[in-house]
C-alpha cells in the first residue's frame, strides 16, 4: 500500500510529480475531455472512489491529503466545474463532513492530514465545525486558496 491518498486527485494540478509512486490518486471519476481553452483535461486516477466511503482499513495512511470539490455553482460544462468539480447544492456541508470523517479514518495516529480550501463561494469559517480536530497550522494565498494541516495525535 501506497503511504500517501489523496482522494479526490482531479487532474492532479498541484503535484509536481503526477504520477509519484508514494501517493495512491484517487478519485471519483476517470476521463478525458477538451476544455473550452482546447486543452484537455486528464483525470486518471489510480483508483476511482467515493471519498465519503472509502474502501480502505482504519489507519492505513500516514498522510492524506484532501481537496474536495468546493464550488456550489458553476455552468454545466464550464471549465470550473470541469476541474475543480462541485458540490452537491442540497447536504453540501455533510457532504464534506462525510469526506473529514472517512480521510480522518484512515488517517494513522501521529499522521497529518493537508486540507485545501478555495474561498471563493464559501467562506473558511463555514465549514470549520466539521474539521475532526483544530488545524495546527494554514496558510492562504491572494486568490482565496487556503491550505491547512492537521495532526491525529
Amino acid at each position: 500500500m501506497k503511504p500517501i491518498l489523496d482522494p479526490c486527485c482531479g487532474s492532479k494540478m498541484f503535484y509536481f510529480d503526477k504520477d509519484n509512486a508514494l501517493v495512491l490518486f484517487c478519485d471519483n471519476r476517470d476521463e478525458e475531455k477538451a476544455l473550452c481553452d482546447g486543452r484537455r483535461l486528464e483525470v486518471h486516477p489510480d483508483k476511482v472512489i467515493d471519498f465519503r466511503d472509502m474502501p480502505f482499513e482504519d489507519e492505513s495512511f500516514p498522510l492524506v491529503i484532501f481537496d474536495p470539490p468546493h464550488l456550489r455553482k458553476a455552468g454545466e460544462d464550464s471549465y470550473m466545474k470541469s476541474k475543480y468539480g462541485i458540490l452537491p447544492s442540497e447536504g453540501w456541508k455533510e457532504y464534506l463532513r462525510d469526506g473529514f470523517k472517512e480521510c480522518w479514518r484512515v488517517l494513522r495516529q501521529q499522521g497529518t492530514l493537508v486540507f485545501k480550501w478555495n474561498e471563493d463561494q464559501i467562506k473558511l469559517h463555514r465549514i470549520q465545525d466539521i474539521f475532526p480536530a483544530p488545524p495546527i497550522m494554514g496558510t492562504r494565498n491572494r486568490y482565496k486558496t487556503i491550505f491547512l494541516v492537521f495532526f491525529k495525535p
